[in-house]
This record gives structure tokens, C-alpha cells and sequence, in this order.
């Protein structure tokens, strides 16, 4: 059971394959680690075990038949309880949508279901993406497996827990200003934010028009660049989708990064903000892991990170405000205290603010291209501390704003998180690798290489057999 909890997209696949392991078998062993591990980690909102039997045996069908469509054939997956899947609840976590029904499939979830993806399950999120971790909603916040009680990161928090704790092989969460990449740096995994317009967001419950994107999470490059395969593409029915050829995401996955040039954003985490000195230690001691792969690896200085927190905060807050005023006049009280503040927070943002700070993004986006010109990638820190403890409501708001993912929502670029380490307490570290508009492929590139050089993917939470 350890063995096929872990075992990533890319491996399932070639078993699937050999037919030395099926879809089923897969998915009812996967199902039964959610129902023995699901009641003390609270990844899930809803499990979807007749849709996931019902799809697995239609891949395994395929399989039998010789149909073969993708590395996602037969592959569990779960979505973040924002992204739409045909009747069932799309809950935002929120008592105001707990009856909601989505009618209709999101972009993403219809893609997977395309290729033959296994659906398990809708994933805990923060209430609509923005309050969290929050103790007075219908369902509980999702548990860190490292650690037992600790803040797993939000508000793609279920997606991380599932794959932590070998729920799942493959999660979709959503960022507007880090929601991918925070989980990610905080149970250990892969989180990647692909360009601004890569991935469709149609049918995904909106945080921000002009920042949200959907991105994929896994436990490795490999695999992150499998699923961003299937996900990415045009959208004529999301406004934001941009009409660009498609690449192969796993073209440069094995390739050496020596000589590539790397920019090392060091100021964000050791100088704009104080990191915690084992978060600058391990970003720093990564830095020195590409150089010894080859890589050049330079300092460069971008704009600071308060002028980009500035920008996406100003943003969020007023398009966030503009999404819920009808739910906040009507149903105030239906809100967990902490979504109904950090909402009610763009109130107060006048038209001429947000005018300001639009302008203000395409001065910071364009500073930032012009600093990372001749480069392949830069990498710097994504949180700046590991995961609090969950109870302690004081210290997870003094950190949850200590990050550096803001930037590269305000910018549109790919930014990918992934582990870096181990705090003393043993709790995951991480780093953030940041390419050009619509260079992912690099990106994983280089993501791999660290991987490869690090043994970092290959720990497992304590207890968790």
C-alpha cells in the first residue's frame, strides 16, 4: 500500500502500460488510504469514490483495448473545491455555496476527464480562496502531514495535504498570489503557476480576474510537466486565455544546465524582507546546487518585494471586493470571519487606486523583464519561514504575507515551487524558479536538475506508512 501511495504520474503510467498494475487496483487502494488517513488530515471536502471506480474501470477498458491517450489514462486525481466538476458541489469551502452544484465541467476538469483522469475527489481550500486557516466554517482546515498540526499552506491547502500524505498523484490549485506554490513550499511538493493565460480558468470560482491562473501539483518536475501538458491550451471562452502553441513541456526534462544563466533574487528574502535564517540558508545553499551543476548563477536586483506586494494587494482587493458585494450585502454572517475581513478590506480601495496599481504592474513587469534579460531562469526564496503551528492563529497571519511568490503573479511569468530541504523541526523548505513568458520548458529543465541533485523528493512525512 506505501508502495502504490507514492507512486508518481510517470510511473503509474509504465505500469499501466506493462499492465503490471491497473487503473482499479490503483484507485481502490488510494481510496482506501483516504478513508483511513482523510479523518485526521482534512484534505478532502468531498470524495467521489463511484465516479473514480466508474472512471478507472473505463481507462483500464482502454488500457485492455489498446487505446492509449496520455500519461493521465487511469491516474487519480483531485481539484480544488473552487474548480467545477458536473454535479457535484463546488463548495469554495464557504457556507454561502454549500449547495452549489456545478452544472457544468471547468475547462481543466474536462481536459483530464479527455485523456482519462480518475477523479477522486474535491480538494479543502480556503474559504474562497482568501480566508484561511479558518476554524468557523462548515468543514475543517486541511492538516500539514509533517509535523501532525501544522499550517499546510493555502489556499490550494487540501491539494498539497492530499500529496504529502499519498492520497493522490496529481492536484490542481489555483494563485493569485502564491495559492500553488504556498502549499507546495510547505508539505514538500511540486507547485507550478505557468504563465498568465496558459491554463484555462473557466469554471474556476474567481479570486481576481487579472491574477488567478490554475496550476498543477505533484511530488516531482517530471510529473508536473505531464499533467501542465494536459491542462495547458486555448480557451475561447476565458477572456484571459492566450492563443499560443502548446509546446512539450518535458522537451528539456534531462538535459544539462550547464551554462545556462541563472539569476539569483537574493534581496527578496535577505535584505527587502528577514528571512528565517535556515529558509535563507537552504534558498542560498540551492543557489550554490545549480552553480555546482554548471549553471552561471548571478546576483541580479529586481524591484523590491514591498512595491510588488503593494501591486497585487491593491488588485486582489478591489477586483475580490467587486466578486463578492452582492453575497456581502445579502449574506454577511455566512462568511468565516476571516474571508468577510480580508474582502471587506477592498471596500475601501477607490477607482483611481486600482487604475494606479494596474499601471504600476506593467512598470514592475516590465523593470523585472529587463533585469532577467540573457537569462534562463532566476530562483529565490517562496515563503520566508517554515509552517506554524495551525492553532496559532498570531503567528499564521505574521507569516502568511512573509513570501515572494506576489512578484511573478503581478508579472504573469512561470514560477515553479519545489523542496529545498528541512527546517531543524522538520519541517519542509523550499525555492521558487521563476523563467521568461511561455518558457516553462526551461523551467522544469532546471527544476529537474536540482531535483536530481538533491534527495529531497525521496523523504516521506514521519508515520505515514
Amino acid at each position: 500500500m506505501s508502495d502504490l501511495a507514492y507512486l508518481g504520474i510517470l510511473e503509474a503510467a509504465s505500469q499501466f502500460a506493462s499492465r503490471k498494475l491497473s487503473p482499479v487496483e490503483l484507485c481502490e487502494a488510494l481510496l482506501a488510504r483516504i478513508e483511513r488517513l482523510d479523518p485526521t488530515y482534512h484534505a478532502f471536502i468531498k470524495v467521489l469514490p463511484d465516479a473514480a471506480l466508474a472512471a478507472a474501470r473505463k481507462a483500464e477498458a482502454d488500457f485492455a483495448a489498446g487505446r492509449v491517450l496520455s500519461p493521465l489514462q487511469g491516474m487519480p486525481f483531485g481539484l480544488k473545491d473552487i474548480i467545477d466538476m458536473a454535479g457535484v458541489p463546488t463548495t469554495c469551502h464557504s457556507k454561502i455555496f454549500a449547495d452549489h452544484i456545478a452544472s457544468a465541467d471547468a475547462n481543466v476538469t474536462a481536459r483530464l476527464k479527455a485523456v482519462g483522469g480518475v477523479p477522486l475527489g474535491k480538494l479543502s481550500t480556503h474559504e474562497f480562496a482568501i480566508g484561511g486557516p479558518s476554524f468557523d466554517l462548515p468543514w475543517p482546515p486541511a492538516v500539514n502531514p509533517w509535523g501532525g498540526e501544522h499550517f499546510p499552506g493555502g489556499s490550494s491547502s487540501g491539494s498539497g495535504v492530499a500529496l504529502a500524505s499519498g492520497m493522490l498523484p496529481a492536484a490542481l490549485g489555483t494563485d493569485t498570489g502564491g495559492s500553488v506554490r504556498n502549499p507546495a513550499s510547505m508539505c514538500g511538493i511540486v507547485g507550478m503557476k505557468a504563465t498568465y493565460g496558459r491554463v484555462s480558468r473557466r469554471g474556476v470560482f474567481p479570486l481576481a480576474y487579472s491574477l488567478d491562473h490554475v496550476g498543477p501539483m505533484t511530488r516531482t518536475v517530471a510529473d508536473n510537466a505531464a499533467l501542465l501538458q494536459v491542462l495547458a491550451g486555448h480557451d475561447p471562452n476565458d477572456p484571459a486565455s492566450a492563443d499560443v502553441e502548446v509546446p512539450d513541456f518535458s522537451a528539456e526534462i534531462g538535459q544539462s544546465i550547464k551554462h545556462l544563466k541563472i539569476g539569483h533574487v537574493r534581496h527578496f528574502y535577505d535584505g527587502d524582507e528577514q528571512a528565517n535564517p535556515e529558509m535563507i540558508r537552504a534558498v542560498d545553499e540551492a543557489a550554490e546546487t545549480l552553480r555546482a551543476c554548471g549553471a552561471d548563477v548571478r546576483e541580479i536586483r529586481l524591484p523590491s518585494l514591498q512595491d510588488f506586494a503593494a501591486c497585487n494587494r491593491t488588485i486582489i482587493g478591489a477586483e475580490a471586493y467587486a466578486i463578492h458585494r452582492k453575497f456581502l450585502r445579502e449574506r454577511p454572517a455566512d462568511y468565516g470571519e476571516l474571508a468577510r475581513q480580508r474582502i471587506l478590506n477592498g471596500a475601501g480601495i477607490m477607482a483611481a487606486d486600482y487604475i494606479d496599481a494596474l499601471r504600476w504592474r506593467a512598470r514592475l513587469t516590465a523593470e523585472t523583464e529587463a533585469a532577467m534579460y540573457g537569462l534562463d531562469c532566476a530562483i529565490t526564496a517562496s515563503s520566508l519561514d517554515p509552517a506554524p503551528r495551525l492553532d496559532d492563529a498570531e503567528e499564521n497571519q505574521r507569516i502568511y504575507p512573509r513570501q515572494c511568490r506576489q512578484p511573478f503573479n503581478v508579472t504573469g511569468q512561470p514560477a515553479l515551487a519545489m523542496p529545498a530541504g528541512f527546517s531543524s523541526a522538520g519541517l519542509p523548505l523550499a525555492i521558487q524558479l521563476v523563467g521568461h513568458a511561455w518558457q516553462e520548458a526551461r523551467v522544469y529543465r532546471i527544476a529537474h536538475a536540482y531535483e536530481q541533485a538533491t534527495d529531497w523528493i525521496r523523504r516521506r512525512p514521519p508515520g505515514l506508512h
